[in-house]
């Protein structure tokens, strides 16, 4: 009997809005010149002494009469980044946690960085910074499947740290900061099922890069269940356990809860110019790639 086939780890494509400096190589627009297919000016051939790019049309219609050569834009790679989000609530989940749902999309992440040229890291928080899950960026074949190892071995916080749920806007911003002020591509995965309040101020703290928001829900928490019947429910960061009465009044409330939280995020990140990318459930590489396309000109 054949040994059953590994599940084939998704890809996806990826872009920038703008454009990075940078020396090394890569798939992205960059701003230094070099070899490059991106037109960027004409020079005199005595600036820059290299024949073989020789603009001969150009040359002609110059007005001084100067052999032009053409100058390109080289393209370059960008470190990318997987800002994790690892504390109670991303262990919930009906058919998979979203924690695993994430490692999905960071392991794919670590897959189609390698193969555009980019280094990628990790970086995961909770009530804390995890330094157990901090990976440099690098430009390794075998980042994505470590990263990706790491968040499924992750073990949720424990109950005496549950007190410490509150701060975890305050740590998020520690962690972030450790990118702060550094050219890139960010992915914050969360499901935000946090105070919001200082979410502004950490986007902020991750400019220039550019952040890609991805949100993490469950169906079995953005839907409630059909028919009447009692529901025990509790609060994964706090602990708090709740019996309800599920009724028409209290499913309606459940969903417009969930669209006013959606709408809330919606706003913050519209804010920045940001159109964040959901998952349910599932990761699903092609989604992701047309949502690139679709929000980043």
């Amino acid at each position: 009997m054949s040994a059953p086939q590994p599940a084939r780890v998704q890809e996806f494509h990826y872009r920038l809005p703008h454009r990075f400096g940078g020396q090394r190589p890569g798939a992205h627009r960059g701003t230094s010149l070099g070899a490059g297919q991106g037109f960027a000016a004409h020079r005199r051939l005595f600036d820059h002494a290299d024949p073989r790019r020789l603009d001969l049309r150009a040359s002609v219609r110059d007005v001084r009469q100067e052999w032009l050569v053409r100058i390109q834009r080289q393209r370059v790679a960008v470190p990318v980044h997987a800002l994790v989000d690892v504390s109670a609530s991303m262990f919930f989940g009906a058919a998979r946690s979203k924690l695993q749902v994430a490692a999905d999309l960071v392991e794919a992440l670590g897959h189609s960085a390698f193969r555009a040229g980019d280094p990628v890291g990790l970086l995961g928080f909770d009530h804390a910074e995890r330094d157990d899950l901090f990976v440099p960026a690098r430009h390794s074949r075998g980042a994505a499947a470590m990263m990706a190892a790491l968040l499924r071995a992750c073990q949720p916080e424990g109950a005496s740290q549950r007190d410490s749920a509150h701060r975890t806007p305050e740590v998020l911003l520690r962690t972030a900061s450790r990118l702060s002020g550094r050219q890139g591509l960010v992915f914050l995965v969360s499901d935000f099922h946090w105070h919001l309040a200082d979410l502004g101020d950490v986007l902020d703290a991750l400019q220039p890069a550019f952040v890609m928001p991805v949100i993490v829900w469950d169906p079995a928490e953005t839907e409630p269940p059909s028919g009447r019947a009692l529901l025990a429910v509790g609060d994964a960061e706090s602990g708090v356990r709740r019996t309800l009465w599920l009724r028409d009044g209290l499913r309606r409330q459940w969903r417009d809860g969930v669209a006013a939280r959606r709408a809330e995020l919606h706003a913050l990140f519209d804010a920045r110019g940001l159109q964040p990318f959901h998952l349910s459930g599932h990761f699903d590489g092609e989604a992701l790639t047309q949502h690139f396309l679709e929000t980043v000109a």
